[in-house]
């Protein structure tokens, strides 16, 4: 290791004590452990641009290692991606640039949220996955206007992590040559060392995912680092596990290689003896050499190189390839290609179907129009209808091919979609049944967190799955993805709002949307349309408009309701029907206009839904009902259940009966 090499190293590793010193919050030791082989893949292999973190024909890198944030914002400072000396000071401050975890969309450089562990690797296999998609579509000859790799930095605690072991899986499977994983082998973690839990072969379990296997003895040696991560990039048809064997805390004499160097300060004195162990002759805090600067700049200057390469090679692309090159254009814009709002042939599904039969004909549908639209299932395509017909599986011999096989493995596919969505140029949905959106919560939340633009699409809603039993039959699942913020839920009740749901998800940008469609045949309500774009919508009215109750539902069941109302009709009584596909989206609408729809003056209210009626309550009110279920369900057809939960048209009439004597 040359002199310059080892300053900028030690540079980043006092940089990152400070910043959790200063703090007195953070973990010091995956930093200091784990700097030269950042330090070593940014500076000679990560390909990338600090003027322009968004330029598409970077190399991707994430630190899985979420919580080792420090070293990350101390590589974007040193690399001039606009973090600042004072923004190192403010690490984990209120309104910082430098939260606690990286935090996409928030810190320019950092590609995705990380912090739970296991979710920055797992993204890695979708941004793996992305790349050769996109360059299937894209590339021809001369032109490898796709050509990047996806690099990752992990630690103990991430392939520890179930969801590690279904992506990495997955990506063996794949043969995904472009995924390169440096593996931060420290041996602690918070507990102690790491074998009071975890005493595996890793690389071992690796080589028969199908990665390629490399180490390195010794985490400071840059030159066997740089060897290794060569090895991996020459190999085509694996991804690649280069195990590093660090040191927890290196270079504080009192700490290294233990657990207490993981998660909290080093303390002022240690930091002292650290400087004095790693030879830093300096004393102002926050320091920079002028070495160090200076490196960095004649390193800038060799990456705004790649960039201008890669610039001239896409304006030659564009003359010579215009049609694909306004395609990329289109994939990467935030527009959709097609107006679905005014788009006669999404609103003229008119299917008397399950809302998940409906759902797969307007996605065969949608994906001729948007072809950047693409996705899979976890194993169950047959059942979520989510094959799209005519576009191929995705395979390492297929990479053109836009169905997704992600096998039995949930959560992975999860976190899989949200780095294909933070790729950029590909709309991912992924599909499973209700109840296994509990396998998935962590990536879900994650895909809210970020904003991500992925479509969830669960099917098999309710205790209308029947026979399944209990096991199989979501009862808090709606009221778990309503809690999550920015999550938009749209449980429609026709094939019509089921039209209107894929508008929206496709249309929205800020966040993720989750489809709940049912496995059992609906009616289509005439009354139905684009209003379920509000989220909720008067579906039938009393003849007055001016009504003595109000009768709410989603989904399946809006025919209890509906049916109701012609009951109550016929006695006299004015009701009026709302159909509540999304209550996100109408919690969003002007106040005269959920005026308009739950008028304060209708007290009597009864809200209807085969699930935890947890949700229900702020629209009800305290004078109202509601129809829902508090108990597991049980294994009997689902018209049986129906009846014997209490969901049925005489249900529904005698409780508003009830509530009217009021």
């Amino acid at each position: 290791m040359n002199k310059i090499d080892e300053l900028t190293i030690n540079t980043i590793r006092i940089l990152s004590i400070e910043q959790v010193q200063k703090a007195n919050s953070g973990h010091p030791g995956m930093p200091m452990g784990s700097a030269p082989m950042a330090y070593t893949l940014w500076s000679k292999y990560l390909k990338h641009s600090p003027k322009n973190p968004k330029w598409a024909g970077r190399d991707r890198f994430i630190l899985s290692a979420g919580h080792g944030s420090a070293l990350l914002y101390s590589l974007l400072h040193l690399f001039g991606y606009g973090l600042t000396i004072d923004d190192l000071k403010n690490f984990r401050q209120w309104q910082s640039k430098t939260p606690g975890h990286p935090e996409y969309g928030h810190t320019a450089g950092v590609e995705i949220t990380t912090g739970p562990l296991g979710q920055g690797i797992s993204n890695a296999v979708g941004m793996a996955i992305a790349e050769t998609y996109m360059a299937s579509k894209f590339n021809r000859p001369g032109y490898n206007i796709v050509d990047n790799y996806t690099y990752v930095i992990a630690g103990d605690g991430c392939l520890m992590e179930g969801i590690s072991s279904e992506a990495c899986s997955l990506a063996g499977t794949l043969k995904l040559g472009k995924l390169i994983a440096l593996y931060d082998s420290n041996n602690i973690s918070i507990e102690g060392g790491i074998d009071i839990a975890f005493t595996e072969d890793v690389g071992l379990r690796f080589e028969a995912y199908g990665w390629q296997v490399l180490k390195v003895e010794d985490g400071n040696d840059i030159d066997e680092i740089s060897k290794a991560i060569e090895k991996a990039k020459s190999e085509k048809e694996k991804p690649s596990l280069i195990i590093v064997k660090t040191v927890i805390g290196y270079g504080c004499p009192e700490r290294q290689g233990k657990a207490s160097a993981h998660g909290e300060p080093l303390g002022e004195d240690n930091i002292k003896e650290t400087k004095k162990f790693l030879g830093w002759d300096y004393e102002e805090e926050f320091y920079v050499p002028d070495e160090v600067r200076k490196n960095m700049e004649e390193i800038k200057s060799k990456l705004a190189n790649e960039e201008e390469k890669w610039n001239e090679l896409f304006e030659n692309y564009r003359k010579e390839y215009p049609d694909l090159a306004e395609e990329w254009d289109k994939w990467h814009s935030s527009k959709l290609p097609v107006d679905l709002l005014n788009d006669e042939g999404l609103w003229n599904f008119k299917l008397k179907t399950a809302t998940r039969s409906s759902s797969g004909e307007i996605l065969n549908y949608l994906v001729k129009m948007i072809p950047n639209l693409i996705g899979g299932s976890a194993d169950l395509a047959p059942s979520t209808k989510t094959y799209t017909k005519g576009r191929g599986d995705y395979s390492s011999e297929n990479r053109g091919g836009s169905n997704f096989h992600f096998g039995v493995r949930e959560h992975a596919m999860g976190a899989i979609a949200n780095g294909i969505a933070a790729y950029g140029g590909l709309i991912p949905y992924v599909s499973t049944f209700l109840v296994f959106s509990d396998y998935m919560k962590g990536a879900i939340r994650l895909s809210a967190l970020m904003k991500l633009p992925v479509i969830y699409v669960f099917t098999h809603d309710s205790i209308g799955v029947g026979e399944d039993g209990p096991t199989h039959e979501p009862i808090e699942h709606l009221t778990m993805l309503r809690s999550i913020p920015n999550m938009t839920v749209i449980r429609p009740a026709d094939s019509k709002e089921v039209a209107a749901a894929w508008c929206y998800a496709l249309n929205k940008k800020d966040g993720p949307t989750a489809l709940i469609l049912t496995r059992q045949n609906l009616p289509v309500y005439e009354e139905s349309s684009k209003d379920a774009l509000r989220g909720g919508y008067i579906l039938c009215d009393a003849d007055n408009g001016n009504p003595d109750i109000i009768l709410m539902a989603s989904g399946s069941e809006v025919r209890l309701v509906y049916e109701a109302y012609k009951q109550l009709k016929d006695k006299g009584i004015n009701a009026r029907v709302v159909s509540m596909p999304a209550m996100e989206i109408f919690d969003k609408q002007s106040e005269e206009y959920k005026k308009s729809v739950l008028p304060d003056d209708v007290r009597a209210r009864i809200a209807v839904e085969a699930a935890s009626p947890l949700s229900w309550y702020k629209y009800t009110g305290i004078d109202g009902k509601i129809i829902g279920i508090d108990h597991f369900g049980a294994s009997a057809p689902g018209d049986i259940l129906f009846k014997e939960f209490g969901f049925t048209v005489e249900n529904v009439v005698e409780k508003a009966l009830e509530l009217l004597k009021k």
